[in-house]
């Protein structure tokens, strides 16, 4: 089901790899999705749950605020609890880096623009060395140097894009390697642009993000947009999708927009019909249903479910289990993109939940006996 075809391709940009931890960035490595806690961090067991639900959903990385030294000084238990690499987000105090570079931090959050002086960025520098951290250099259009903005007037990509190669210089004037860079903005143009132009200038992984993006619908869709049009051009390492929303939903969405351009595959891919008069099921209560009692299948596979036999059939031959909505409330089942049998109404959703989850059983089977994946990356990746 669903082989490559050629027009379906994206070359990505070519970069070095760093490590965050114990996941690769950069190169070859799958595109990781990231997520921010938002508890108060001094709250170590709200934090550790809330890192918790984001790995349930599939987070590869999450970052965590570190503002107060109150807020470091447990941040060594956050470390050890938590299955993936955590980013400690420095702004304003650069001690908290050097704290948290201490306590196990896999990767430090900075912005130039308000770190400090250069003294201060090299004792981050310095820390992160003797720690094996790697570094993230974080652009934002919210938050430029002074001196840039004065020069070019506004936030523009020129503006994002210099700040950025300014601190870049300033890591390698200390033989720094090991870092990737963002340089977002709440403005899609801005963002992309830059990301464009920054793509050209260094060979280091990008951090993708369009900052500040709103709420769960609309900051989904200018994160679609944003960061689709740049994952499609091929740029792009790691993504953090912003949304005024819960840390597990950010995941959540920055999987479907990788999914949705065949750059990760975790999970079920759902292809579902908008729903009309012909419909033979409630098509937009049945997907809500499925995406919920789905969400623990972490196995690539595709599922469609139409409302009824004017696409139906043929969605269903290129998906791994289809539903289509018949008449006198039976549905045809199809298998492989193949008719197979009828399912009655009142049956339907517990029976496709039970379909799927066999599915995912006999194709992690199938994985073992090939030798099995690796870790966070699905073998279909």
């Amino acid at each position: 089901m669903n082989a490559i075809r050629p027009w379906r391709t994206i070359e990505r940009r070519e970069s070095r790899q760093i490590m965050v931890g114990s996941v690769p960035v950069g190169g070859d490595a799958p595109i990781t999705v990231q997520t921010m806690t938002n508890t108060p961090t001094e709250d170590v067991a709200a934090t550790i749950d809330q890192i918790r639900r984001c790995e349930d959903a599939g987070a590869d990385i999450i970052r965590v605020s570190c503002p107060t030294e109150d807020s470091t000084a447990r941040f060594d238990e956050i470390a050890r609890a938590a299955n993936i690499p955590i980013v400690a987000d420095i702004h304003f105090h650069y001690k908290r880096a050097l704290e948290a570079a201490d306590k196990g931090a896999a990767c430090l959050r900075i912005n130039p623009g308000n770190i400090g002086s250069s003294e201060r960025v090299a004792e981050v520098v310095r820390a992160a060395k003797a720690n094996g951290c790697a570094i993230r250099i974080g652009v934002n259009a919210g938050s430029l140097e002074k001196d840039l903005l004065e020069k070019y007037g506004e936030p523009c990509p020129e503006a994002l894009i210099e700040s950025a190669l300014d601190h870049i210089k300033l890591l390698q004037d200390h033989d720094f390697h090991e870092y990737k860079v963002a340089v977002k903005a709440s403005d899609v143009f801005l963002a992309v642009a830059a990301y464009h132009g920054l793509a050209e200038a260094v060979d280091c992984p990008l951090h993708l993000g369009i900052t500040e993006a709103g709420g769960l619908i609309g900051g989904t869709v200018k994160s679609s947009i944003g960061m689709g049009s740049l994952l499609w051009a091929g740029i792009g390492d790691t993504i953090r999708v912003s949304l005024s929303a819960e840390p597990e939903d950010e995941v959540r969405v920055g999987f479907e927009i990788l999914k949705a351009l065949g750059l990760r595959t975790r999970g079920v891919r759902v292809v579902s019909c908008p729903s009309c008069a012909r419909q033979g099921f409630d098509v937009i209560r049945t997907v809500q249903a499925l995406e919920e009692r789905l969400q623990h299948i972490k196995t690539p596979l595709s599922l469609s479910v139409l409302g009824c036999v004017v696409n139906g059939p043929g969605e269903a031959r290129e998906t791994d289990i289809g539903i289509t909505g018949g008449g006198k409330g039976k549905h045809m089942v199809y298998l492989s993109g193949v008719t197979d049998h009828h399912v009655a109404d009142g049956d339907m959703l517990d029976h496709i939940v039970e379909l799927v989850e066999a599915k995912a059983a006999e194709i992690e089977a199938g994985m073992s006996d090939a030798g099995g994946a690796d870790g966070m990356v699905e073998a279909a990746e």
